[in-house]
């Protein structure tokens, strides 16, 4: 019997598909919550972030783990530490465009 409190089965993901778009580690979106939302949902909404981890659970639902680009402490959630990192939907965010126009 698997123990349910055994993390290290957790699937980590290289990218997901949301949509017409392709998500991958290290993309920037935009955070647009949407059915769960909460309060810290919603203080999120529209910021820009990074993807820091695509990982699927054990219901195999899939999440992105994000950090947030103007958040002082994003480094703290580069190394996993909590309160810097976000989770959220693949459908609860949007590409944010790299390309600039010269």
């Amino acid at each position: 019997m698997n123990d349910p409190w055994d993390f290290s089965e957790r699937r980590i993901l290289e990218c997901v598909q949301a949509g017409p778009y392709e998500l991958r580690l290290g993309d920037r979106v935009r955070i647009r919550p949407r059915a769960r939302a909460d309060i810290f949902d919603m203080a999120l909404a529209g910021k820009s972030a990074t993807i820091d981890s695509i990982e699927q659970d054990f219901e195999n639902r899939v999440y992105l783990a994000l950090t947030i680009d103007d958040d002082p402490g994003a480094d703290l959630g580069q190394a996993r530490m909590i309160g810097h990192r976000f989770f959220f939907a693949p459908e609860e965010v949007e590409p944010v465009s790299t390309d600039v126009e010269a």
